[in-house]
């Protein structure tokens, strides 16, 4: 055998990897929440995990990651919510019935988190802060999709536009559940709530753009 090689399967690898981040977020969480996020080491997660401390900022080279752990699913929800729309759907369109989908389904990724979290992470000013990352993150994601999606040319402010006010109201709806979930109510209530105010947020913004980004074939 060729030094450095190993016969173990590319998919098996892969799955353990996966097995060891999702270990130490799983950790890292339950230390969080019972200590807080700021008074938990990146050693104190490493021992929980029984991993070693490099092995942790390996996988989260930003501590904040460890408890917000959905980054890329969280930044990519609406504009993978945008590419895959049905024909004669706009972009609007789209994203109001994701986000309507997403109550029904209490998703995590539209602030149904539960108390014990959302307490955690508005307790946190790094917590905050990283979040406040993860939606300016989302906008820039969902503006080279509505370029790409409308043919837009590189100076055409059209789909930053279109991208600020549809992750703003997105931003506006998961702040709203968020602080519902802090004062107490419960999910059912909550997504009645949300269900009619996402309704009122995406009729606010037809007149501008119930036409844009219509899918044509």
């Amino acid at each position: 055998m060729v030094p450095g090689m190993t016969t173990e399967p590319t998919g098996l690898r892969a799955r353990k990897k996966q097995q060891t981040r999702a270990a130490i977020s799983d950790q890292a969480t339950r230390l969080f929440l019972a200590r807080g996020f700021d008074q938990v080491t990146i050693a104190e997660i490493a021992e929980a995990a029984q991993v070693a401390k490099m092995t942790v900022t390996n996988y989260f080279p930003r501590k904040e990651d460890l408890a917000l752990d959905t980054h890329d699913q969280f930044v990519l929800l609406p504009a993978t919510t945008v590419r895959d729309r049905q024909v004669g759907e706009s972009a609007l369109a789209a994203l109001r019935r994701g986000q309507l989908a997403g109550v029904a389904a209490r998703n995590p990724l539209i602030g149904f988190s539960g108390p014990e979290f959302a307490r955690l992470v508005t307790g946190s000013p790094a917590l905050v802060a990283r979040l406040r990352e993860f939606h300016e993150d989302r906008e820039t994601a969902l503006a080279d999709t509505l370029a790409a999606e409308t043919g837009a040319a590189p100076d055409d402010i059209a789909p930053r536009v279109a991208a600020a006010q549809l992750t703003g109201v997105l931003r506006v709806l998961f702040t709203e559940t968020v602080r519902r979930t802090l004062d107490g109510q419960d999910d059912d209530r909550i997504a009645a709530a949300m269900t009619r105010l996402t309704e009122a947020a995406f009729d606010a913004l037809a007149p501008s753009l119930a036409e844009y980004a219509i899918r044509t074939g």
